[in-house]
């Protein structure tokens, strides 16, 4: 069991009366991890108190340790965490290069070294044949690639990226994924990913804490979330027959008919094996050729927790 990377115990921030985190406690392990919520959870909240950027109301973060509140970790995780934040924050009328170095040093890089650094970025996020262009004349994706850039000059441990596929066309939200995918998976970077597209964080994380109204709904790996209950299998018969659906009816089960060959069906207890499918494609002439689990979506994961929440609250 891999130490926890980050910790909340009991983080409260309210902003008036109203409380944007409430009480969090909760651990999240290395590795790529999503943080999912509507909007008004808290998740801009949450990133602004890990870095530093506002003073919780109560409770601790930590990251690795470190303690956002006290200036000595602040400058330390500076050096440890890389930020692409959802906004603007592109410094108007210098190029790509000048933009990197410019972050890099702000992490305590030398130039030097900030200088090969923004050129192995700028290379890795392919912007390399736009590096001495301005960016006020960038693309939405090639300035959310360059955000990317910045954030991964200094080589940080940790990333903390903020929707960053944002505004961006189908295949600039394709590269963005991949290049996210990459870093958490092959350069095993460790991540916190903001987005309110959950495809998106089914595609290149590992585990989830949702939030909603500034608490914890549900967390964990997404594998196990979205794990087969045994409830639903889609089964595909080898030809149509008019008999089959009509016998699952008899037997009581649910069940959906995506096609006249292809069946979403509900087992009930006690047949869970599917034998039961098996035995009714027989007596009907016809023969099964697959039948596979039903896994819920991640956004069925996140609906249920969702509508659980307001339930309790109602």
């Amino acid at each position: 069991m891999s130490s926890p990377l980050i910790t909340l115990e009991q983080l409260t921030k309210k902003y008036g009366r109203v409380r944007a985190l409430d009480g969090v406690s909760v651990q999240m392990p290395p590795g790529p991890v999503g943080l999912l919520g509507p909007n008004g959870a808290g998740k801009t909240t949450l990133l602004k108190l890990l870095l530093g950027q506002l003073n919780p109301d109560k409770g601790v973060a930590s990251i690795a340790g470190y303690n956002p509140t006290r200036r000595g970790d602040r400058l330390a995780l500076r050096r440890m965490v890389g930020y692409m934040p959802e906004g603007n924050c592109l410094i108007p009328r210098m190029n790509g290069v000048e933009t990197v170095v410019a972050l890099g040093r702000l992490s305590g890089m030398r130039y030097r070294d900030a200088m090969k650094r923004a050129h192995e970025v700028l290379d890795y996020v392919e912007l390399d044949e736009q590096r001495y262009r301005e960016t006020d004349n960038y693309s939405a994706g090639m300035k959310q690639r360059l955000k990317l850039a910045q954030a991964l000059v200094h080589d940080p441990k940790l990333l903390l990226l903020d929707e960053p596929t944002n505004g961006l066309d189908p295949r600039g939200r394709k590269h963005m994924l991949e290049l996210i995918h990459d870093l958490g998976h092959r350069q095993k970077k460790d991540i916190l990913l903001c987005s309110h597209l959950l495809p998106d964080v089914e595609r290149t994380c590992h585990d989830v804490l949702v939030i909603n109204r500034g608490a914890v709904i549900t967390s964990g790996a997404i594998a196990g979330m979205t794990h087969s209950d045994g409830a639903w299998v889609r089964l595909q018969l080898a030809q149509a027959s008019s008999g089959f659906a009509a016998g699952l009816t008899e037997l009581g089960m649910d069940y959906e008919a995506e096609s006249p060959t292809r069946f979403r069906v509900h087992l009930t207890d006690g047949r869970q094996d599917g034998d039961a499918l098996f035995a009714l494609a027989s007596q009907n002439d016809a023969s099964v050729v697959a039948l596979t689990a039903v896994r819920a979506s991640l956004e069925d994961v996140f609906l249920k927790a969702l509508s659980d929440a307001e339930h309790k609250i109602g």
